[in-house]
């Protein structure tokens, strides 16, 4: 029962080096945050797919393009990155087209349309990318963390055994289960954080793929428009 005890999870925490109790503390605190990124980039993914779907729905029923410009323009907020996106591209273009009355600066007005889009493309993509480095980087480092502090309790573990005559299974068990630990903890915060960060940078690529394409087919029609 005793050895039953001494290998109990939070009784070897408990009985763990100060320096193994830091590094346990420090990884789950990293993973406490890595979850609560992981939630909210699942969230807000979900709602841009969902935004961009239903933007891409209205737009390609054909309605009055200054319609939808003043609809994106007055819900900029709750329209989606591809409604900013074509806010900005369409903003751009019908001030533009209010300054110049050469029909020789049409090309200019549309090579500043396409500007602004490709501005606010990329003003979405790093909303989008926001605290992903941060998902890579606790997948990269947590597991070397953890195995810092199971190299030190393991040191520690063989440097206790110096002061017993006989060593025995029951002896090292306890210190070797508390410096594993310390390993199992960094898998637990590397783990999600990765599949989370693979998840995600597919889900922005396949996004940032549909936003480039929707920027050069508005392109396309605000070029016949001005003809």
């Amino acid at each position: 029962m005793n050895a039953v005890q001494d290998l109990s999870f939070i009784e070897l925490i408990s009985n763990a080096h100060i320096l193994v109790k830091l590094i346990l503390a420090l990884l789950l605190g990293v993973s406490l945050f890595s979850w609560t990124y992981i939630f909210r980039k699942l969230f807000a993914l979900r709602a841009a797919r969902r935004q961009t779907e239903q933007f891409e729905r209205n737009f390609w029923a054909g309605g009055n393009l200054h319609t939808l410009h003043q609809s994106a323009s007055s819900q900029r907020d709750q329209s989606g990155p591809l409604a900013r996106i074509f806010e900005a591209g369409m903003g751009e273009f019908i001030k533009g087209k209010q300054a110049s009355r050469d029909a020789l600066d049409v090309n200019a007005v549309l090579d500043g349309a396409r500007r602004a889009m490709r501005a606010a493309f990329h003003r979405e993509l790093d909303s989008l990318d926001t605290h992903l480095n941060f998902l890579a980087s606790v997948g990269s480092v947590s597991p070397y963390i953890g195995l810092l502090g199971t190299v030190w309790g393991i040191m520690n573990a063989f440097r206790g055994l110096g002061s017993v005559q006989q060593a025995t299974l029951a002896t090292v068990a306890p210190g070797i289960a508390e410096a594993l630990i310390a390993t199992a903890i960094g898998l637990f915060a590397a783990i999600p954080a990765v599949v989370a960060y693979n998840r995600f940078t597919h889900d922005i690529d396949r996004l940032a793929i549909r936003f480039e394409s929707f920027v050069e087919e508005f392109s396309n029609i605000l070029q016949r428009q001005s003809r």
